[in-house]
Parts: structure tokens; sequence; C-alpha cells
């Protein structure tokens, strides 16, 4: 099996965008910590969630294709490389439009600490400190309740209403990505 040293490399190989690999790192602390917390396979784990978009730039399937482009191509160059099944089908069941229905503890917390990880990445960046070291659950939870109250509508209301807003400005904010 190809160690956390060998998989750093073929991630950097594959991905150039520091963001990117910044979230992976991120992704993997997180699943990495939960693993320790279970008394799983730390190894395996943290292999797993340090790999699992490192295809996204060259193959970013906007398509959402089951079986063309990110995950799926990454997958084979995993199978190809010696990590093992368990690994392959994490990362495949972290992209619902592949259709592998997420079964073990290992695919479970993969699939939920990659969008939070992002999430709170992007939370520590708008605090005055830009740090994640004194971002709090509350502060997280409080500041994305409190909006929408104040505004008087639902939640989902909010997000759904701000993400249009958003796609509208999506080249001057610089997120139009890859669409």
């Amino acid at each position: 099996m190809p160690t956390r040293d060998d998989a750093w490399k073929l991630l950097c190989e594959y991905t150039a965008s520091e963001s990117l690999r910044k979230h992976m790192l991120a992704v993997e602390a997180c699943v990495r910590a939960y693993a320790r917390k279970a008394g799983a396979d730390e190894e395996t784990w943290s292999l797993a969630a340090l790999l699992h978009d490192f295809d996204y730039e060259r193959w970013p399937n906007q398509e959402h294709s089951p079986d063309q482009g990110h995950p799926s191509e990454g997958a084979k160059i995993l199978r190809e490389q010696g990590y093992s099944e368990e690994i392959v089908r994490a990362i495949l069941s972290h992209a619902d439009y592949c259709n592998v229905p997420r079964q073990s503890a290992l695919e479970h917390t993969l699939f939920a600490c990659d969008e939070l990880a992002g999430f709170l990445t992007a939370c520590a960046y708008v605090r005055p400190s830009k740090s994640i070291l004194d971002l709090e659950v509350d502060s997280v939870k409080r500041e994305v309740r409190k909006g929408a109250e104040e505004l008087g509508i639902p939640l989902e209301e909010h997000i759904t209403f701000c993400i249009g807003a958003m796609r509208e400005q999506a080249d001057a904010l610089g997120l139009r990505g890859t669409l």
C-alpha cells in the first residue's frame, strides 16, 4: 500500500491549485480525527480523505458522469498504484452521481467532512483574525441563522436567494470556476 508521502506526491502531481490542496488537507484533518475517535485505521482514512479530490482539476466532471471524470478517473489511477479498494470505494462514494452507496464508517465520514471542511475554511477567512483557532461552533450557527431570522425568512430561502444573487455576479466574484 502506498504511503501518505506517496499520496501527497500524487496529489501534487495532479493538483496545482493551492486552495484545492488545502481543502484536501482540511478534509484529511477532519477524517483522520474521526478515525482516531472511532479507533479506526487512521492511515487508511487519511489517504482516502487526502486523495478524494486529487483528480478534480484534470477531470472536473461538471456533467456528473458516473463513470467518466472526477472521481472515476482518479479511482482508476489509485487502483493502478495499489491503493486499497476500501479507499477507492470511499472516494467514489463521496460523489452521489457515481451511484456508489455509502456503507462504511469511512464512506459516511468522508462525505460528512468534505463540504463542512470547505465551509469552515470560508468562515475562518471572513473572521477579523482569518483564523480557525478562534472560530466557535456557536458563532458559525448563530451568524447563519440570525441573518435569516432578521430578514424574516426561512434559512433555506435565504441560502437559495444568496446563491442566486452570487451566481449573477460569478465572474466579478471569481466564482465562475470551470462553468
